[in-house]
């Protein structure tokens, strides 16, 4: 059996000798070919875990690994494995052209010159950008910048890549193109992606698993499916009826928000004598049902629901 791509085991940080617990015995296993999304309210302890598994920051206790390797024993086979792509491109530079930074970072990591040009002939012909490789990345959309950036993390083939918001700020087809580079390098080069986003439709969309990271603690490691399934346990409704400007009175779960034509209401019910109590409740003060329809909850609702419960005792 292959070595998981990423191997975290009982992972703690603390930060001086009397702070607090950073990451608390976090362990996590990731196979090769995944895409994982790894999301945490700020302050979670996820970069802190993501800087442990980059080698720049020492764990108080603990292993992590990525490709069989020990981050600490076996640094530089274990740095091999990994290649980053940093929120906003920040792991390139602007004033050299692509070509610049693929040969820089190329060689950075260890590549002949000609190995490093050859990949980056590829890198930059298949991201579209072979034409232009030699203008100045700050002259460059986003897109094109979010593009090389990718391109400089890919330069020594890594097995394992972390890719930090790769879609803010991009535009419709820029994101598209990211998002289907995203699925190519999991489905056609077998590589293991660890995503951090706030975009949480963007870890839907892509994401075989999903990892929550909550004061230091994972709050869940599941199938992305299977995550989103443990959240329909109740009936979650969109019933639309007729504007008003009065309050409208509601069981505790439901919201109402009121538009030009319709006022909505969302919320849960228990089974279908609750849902048919509210519709009464409703004609009762006067408002008609326009439309009636079940809702699954996303991603967002359910990180939303896994890390605003109470906080621990």
């Amino acid at each position: 059996m292959p070595a998981p791509a990423i191997a975290i085991t009982d992972l703690t940080k603390r930060y001086g000798d009397s702070g607090p617990l950073a990451v608390d015995g976090v362990s996590l296993t990731v196979e090769p070919g995944s895409v994982i999304g790894f999301l945490g309210p700020n302050g979670a302890g996820k970069t802190t875990t993501i800087k442990i598994l980059a080698g720049l920051l020492s764990a108080t206790s603990g292993t992590a690994s990525l490709g069989g390797f020990d981050v600490v024993r076996q640094r530089a086979s274990a740095m091999a494995q990994f290649g980053a792509v940093l929120e906003g491109s920040r792991n390139v530079y602007w004033t050299l052209s692509s070509w610049q930074n693929l040969i820089y970072f190329g060689r950075l990591k260890g590549l002949r010159r000609s190995a490093a040009a050859a990949r980056a002939e590829r890198l930059l012909t298949d991201l579209g950008l072979w034409e232009r490789r030699h203008e100045k990345v700050g002259g460059f959309s986003r897109g094109m910048q979010q593009k090389v950036a990718i391109a400089a993390a890919l330069i020594a083939d890594p097995a394992i890549i972390l890719l930090d918001e790769p879609t803010l700020g991009l535009d419709v087809a820029a994101t598209r193109t990211v998002k289907d580079l995203i699925r190519a390098l999991a489905r056609d080069e077998g590589k293991t992606i660890l995503l951090t986003t706030h975009q949480l439709d963007v870890v839907e969309e892509l994401c075989d698993r999903v990892a929550v990271i909550r004061e230091g603690r994972f709050v869940t490691d599941l199938p992305t499916g299977t995550l989103l399934s443990q959240f329909r346990k109740h009936d979650h409704y969109e019933i639309r009826v007729e504007a008003r400007t009065e309050p409208v009175v509601l069981p505790d779960g439901f919201t109402a928000a009121r538009g030009d034509e319709d006022t909505v209401i969302t919320g849960q019910v228990q089974d279908g004598d609750d849902l048919y109590a509210l519709i009464e409740s409703l004609r009762g003060q006067g408002l008609p049902l326009r439309s009636l329809a079940q809702i699954q909850p996303n991603l967002e609702a359910v990180f939303l629901s896994l890390v605003e419960e109470p906080a621990r005792g």
